[in-house]
């Protein structure tokens, strides 16, 4: 009988100290409404419930305040490290083609549209180390509130900057082939300086809203979806230019194919007539712009095939969380793509702009022969003193 009652009580010690331990995780989760009606459901008061009860409840409000956990060990461990790589390979190449396009003037549109795609390849290359922190968890969670707010937004904005700008790229160099020596209206430098501003005028009208109508208050859960810090207005509003911004790829994508099939043509019709030494290298000559459309469809195709599913996943509650997390991992693999963009551009700058490779191996010849003179003065000067 001891031992009975001796079991008896150490039972009611337990269940005691689990009462103390959840119930107050239960009242922070759950309404004084809802936690009435589940313990007068069960004819039991509420300091009276039973462990079994508190941790069904407890599940409940686990998974109500957070209905589709991610799987983040790719996101927060794969994803940054590849990010740094494209990040510090991005800044040295960008800031090498900065520091030559400084010293070419825009004496033409394609030099203008180069220029500015340099710009924005910059400004989104500066956005990344944002996005590397906040992924991998190595920042506060305000970061992350920074990143759905302001930086990436930025980030699209100089994306679809530079989507547009690389189909005027391949407009030019399809006039280029098709009249060499025309002179339209369209290949004067201040046409591509007054269209890049309206680009540029147009995207930041576009994506201002997704700032400012990022507006409910930011908590560590949250900020977990981007999506959690908009409202209604700014749900509709960041679907709507999931839209445009759909259009404006797709359009630039059939442009662009119809571009550079006439440049097929040219190309081989070319090389059909005359197949002599000459006739080889200019076949390779216009053989390299084709460098921009494999840099198009190489970074940006992929991420707009996944992009309007996921959006959609992200602004219907009902889509299944299953396929949520599969369209969050291919949005984030194709978004990587789109950001290798930034180290991809300088291979445009030197296979397409005659310009920029001779000022490249203009600086670095005088480079080389100031230090040649150098050592040649050292060498002297010690011949001297000898």
């Amino acid at each position: 009988m001891d031992h009975i009652t001796h079991m008896k009580m150490r039972k009611e010690t337990q269940y005691k100290k689990a009462e103390e331990h959840l119930l107050p995780m239960i009242f922070r989760s759950c309404s004084n409404d809802c936690l009435y009606q589940k313990t007068r459901s069960q004819g039991a008061s509420p300091t009276k419930l039973t462990l079994e009860t508190m941790n069904t409840t407890v599940m409940k409000s686990s998974n109500g305040s957070e209905r589709c956990p991610r799987d983040t060990q790719i996101t927060q461990l794969v994803f940054p490290a590849l990010y740094t790589v494209v990040f510090f390979t991005g800044i040295l190449l960008n800031t090498l083609a900065l520091w030559v396009f400084v010293h070419i003037p825009s004496s033409s549109t394609f030099i203008v549209y180069l220029k500015n795609t340099l710009v924005a390849d910059l400004i989104m290359t500066l956005t990344l180390p944002f996005k590397i922190l906040s992924d991998s968890h190595l920042g506060p969670w305000q970061l992350r509130a920074f990143v759905c707010r302001f930086s990436a937004v930025i980030f699209y904005e100089t994306m679809y900057v530079g989507i547009i700008l690389l189909g005027l790229v391949a407009f030019d160099r399809f006039l280029k082939i098709i009249r060499p020596f025309g002179k339209f209206c369209v290949q004067k430098p201040v046409f591509a300086k007054t269209v890049s501003t309206l680009i540029w005028f147009l995207l930041f009208f576009i994506s201002l809203p997704n700032i400012i109508l990022s507006n409910k208050e930011a908590t560590p859960s949250s900020v977990k979806k981007c999506a959690s810090l908009k409202g209604p207005l700014g749900l509709k509003w960041h679907q709507g230019v999931n839209y445009v911004c759909q259009f404006i790829f797709w359009t630039v994508f059939v442009l662009m194919l119809l571009f550079y099939v006439v440049i097929a043509k040219k190309v081989y019709n070319s090389y059909r007539k005359s197949k002599s030494k000459d006739s080889k290298k200019t076949k390779r000559l216009e053989g390299k712009v084709f460098i921009v459309v494999a840099v198009f469809f190489v970074c940006f195709a992929p991420f707009h095939f996944a992009r309007v599913p996921y959006t959609h996943s992200q602004t219907n509650s009902k889509t299944d969380c299953k396929l949520q997390n599969q369209l969050f991992i291919a949005k984030e693999t194709t978004l990587f793509l789109a950001a290798t963009n930034i180290c991809m551009d300088p291979l445009i700058y030197i296979f397409l702009c005659k310009k920029f490779t001779s000022r490249l191996f203009c600086m670095r010849g005088r480079k080389i022969t100031a230090s040649t003179q150098e050592n040649h003065t050292s060498q002297t000067d010690n011949i001297t003193l000898n």
